[in-house]
């Protein structure tokens, strides 16, 4: 499986969403329990205060021991932790208690907490610690709602360890449950990614199926979703393509029926027509000029039809894969010597064919392949034709025949070359009555690779000439014994 495949894809992103799930969830949660925690013991403190305070505003002493007596019974009396009070009227500052010093109370608070009635507060945090501190003036009560303010104004420091701790114990509890969470988030993702990949597994599986020729190859649709649909999409897709892919079928069968059966009917009226033209060659020379070329012509057209008809009798046969090899293990020099002494074209190619090169094949086929590329060389090339011969070693480490073709003519044309095996191709469309039937090569690629080897079509250096070469694996009678 891929590192990053469409499984562990599927996963992480159900995890992804889980985790985001999870942190957004925790922090919403965490804010709005801070804010209460914070605001609850904000609110019990400052009413608290208020309380004790307001009913000093007319019998407040102002000496100092009489004011310390108050803070420290204000203190006392402080919720919801214990207070540190601090009073200050001009230049005196009296405290109820040590620790924290004023240093906490900062300058902002003075001066909204002296003209605010109803006194201020303000969070603060002094050397790491969270402080809540209250500032609230002592006022004279003028009639009903009226009041006049002192000049004493009286601060309560309250520490928030507590809250803070409180506030601590939920983040470490977030923090702590979301490992948990994501395992527990782990299983419905494996059974999520496992519920979407099993419908694409079987459709990996039903391609591949289909690929190695298996059209009848189906789906089992599961459900009515998108993943179904996909099923049943592939499914009418498969159907249609089996029936397209028979009825091609149906029609190459009746294709290669007809080539074959059109062939073999023409053999024996053929076969008529070449005695009878053997014949009338022969008396040629004695009838009148117009009769005579009348009569080679027939001759010469009969012959290209029946080499047409010996063509397609081959190709149908390899259609068929009725196509069979009779090896025998031979001389490849003197295979390739004979086929060009039977065609008399011993003085029109040279030859580069070292003895002594053994190499089993069907000697048969192996003249057809030698033929027509020699004889394609000799009508559409130039002269000199050169058949070369040797024996070399693949990068995959086969060891197989080299046979070379080249001519000298002006060489193919690069549009041409990858049609060059084509049936019925020709290159030059002002050949079409040339004598060639547009078979041969393509019988030549098919006999080759009848053997197992390769033929490839080519320019010659710098462009000239044609070169032709057929790689047939090197098997002796040693080695196949």
């Amino acid at each position: 499986m891929a590192a990053f495949g469409l499984r562990t894809r599927l996963i992480l992103a159900f995890l992804l969403v889980a985790a985001v799930s999870a942190g957004t969830t925790a922090a919403l949660t965490y804010r709005e329990a801070r804010n209460a925690v914070l605001a609850t013991a904000q609110d019990t403190a400052v009413a608290s205060f208020r309380e004790q305070v307001q009913p000093l505003s007319t019998e407040l002493p102002v000496e100092r021991t009489s004011l310390q007596e108050v803070l420290r019974d204000i203190a006392r009396k402080g919720k919801p932790h214990p207070w540190v009070v601090f009073a200050e009227y001009g230049s005196l500052r009296v405290s109820s208690g040590t620790q924290p010093t004023s240093t906490v109370i900062t300058p902002e608070l003075r001066r909204t907490a002296l003209h605010n009635p109803h006194g201020s507060f303000q969070r603060v945090v002094k050397d790491g610690v969270p402080y809540l501190t209250i500032g609230m003036p002592a006022v004279f009560k003028v009639g009903v709602n009226g009041v006049i303010p002192t000049g004493l104004v009286l601060f309560a420091v309250m520490r928030m360890s507590g809250e803070e701790a409180n506030i601590e114990a939920l983040v470490t509890a977030a923090r702590d449950g979301a490992l948990p969470g994501l395992a527990v988030a782990l299983i419905p993702a494996l059974l999520a990614a496992r519920s979407v990949l099993r419908p694409v597994r079987e459709l990996r599986k039903a391609a591949g199926s289909m690929g190695s020729g298996r059209l009848d190859t189906r789906i089992q649709v599961r459900g009515s979703d998108e993943l179904a649909d996909l099923a049943r999409t592939f499914n009418e897709s498969a159907a249609e393509l089996e029936r397209s892919v028979h009825e091609l079928r149906q029609a190459e069968t009746r294709a290669r029926r007809f080539a074959s059966d059109v062939s073999h009917e023409l053999r024996t009226p053929l076969a008529g027509m070449l005695a009878v033209t053997e014949v009338l060659d022969e008396d040629a020379a004695r009838l009148d000029p117009d009769t005579a070329r009348a009569v080679r012509l027939i001759s010469a057209e009969t012959g290209k039809l029946a080499v047409l008809v010996e063509d397609l009798m081959e190709i149908s046969r390899f259609d068929s894969r009725a196509a069979e090899l009779n090896t025998d293990e031979v001389d490849a020099a003197e295979t390739i010597r004979k086929t060009l002494e039977h065609r008399h074209w011993t003085d029109q190619v040279r030859t580069e064919l070292p003895d002594g090169i053994r190499i089993r094949l069907d000697p048969r086929r192996f003249d057809v392949v030698i033929a027509n590329l020699v004889g394609n060389a000799l009508r559409h090339g130039g002269a000199p034709v050169t058949v070369r011969l040797r024996t070399e070693t693949r990068a995959d480490g086969v060891a197989v025949l080299v046979t070379e073709v080249a001519d000298s003519g002006p060489g193919i044309r690069y549009d041409v070359l990858p049609h060059i095996f084509d049936r019925f191709y020709k290159a030059d469309a002002a050949r079409t009555r040339s004598a060639g039937s547009g078979l041969g090569l393509a019988i030549t690629q098919e006999n080759v690779h009848l053997h197992g080897g390769t033929v490839r079509a080519a320019n010659g250096p710098g462009g000239v000439g044609a070169v032709f070469t057929v790689e047939i694996p090197l098997t002796t009678a040693e080695a196949t014994a």
